[in-house]
């Protein structure tokens, strides 16, 4: 008679192929996961500005843009829509001297494309000394 069981004889396993399945699923998912994560992200680096060490004196020559695109020049409006009257209003007021500090003073709701115009005419037309008029933020101001 037998008293023990005989079940030393059978060989058990553990089936490996769903654990397998199951990790290589998560993989794909970590992988595809953190790749897209990384496109995702750009590195921006914001330029900054302070009032600080600045000349208070007001510029010899400003470039006006107001809300609806219209460009004045010193205190004269352009009349004419495009980059050449714009030229020749800037080569009037400005006369030869083409070394001396330009301010470019736009609303804050002017379309980006009105201050780049500006930019170029006085490009074309010669002054490489551009500047853009800001309002200090609450927190310089209270500095």
């Amino acid at each position: 008679m037998r008293i023990g069981n005989d079940r030393r004889g059978d060989n058990f396993e553990i089936n490996v192929i769903p654990l397998i399945d199951v990790l290589l699923t998560l993989l794909m998912f970590f992988v595809l996961t953190s790749t897209f994560v990384q496109h995702s992200r750009l590195q921006v680096t914001l330029p900054k500005a302070s009032t600080q060490d600045r000349d208070m004196n007001a510029p010899a020559f400003t470039v006006m843009i107001d809300r609806d695109g219209r460009f004045y020049v010193g205190s004269d409006e352009v009349m004419g829509e495009g980059i050449e009257p714009l030229k020749q209003a800037i080569s009037r007021v400005a006369g030869t001297d083409r070394d001396r500090q330009v301010t470019i003073r736009a609303d804050a709701m002017t379309p980006h494309q009105d201050v780049v115009t500006a930019m170029d005419a006085l490009g074309q037309v010669g002054f490489s000394r551009l500047s853009i008029a800001t309002t200090p933020t609450k927190s310089d101001s209270a500095q």
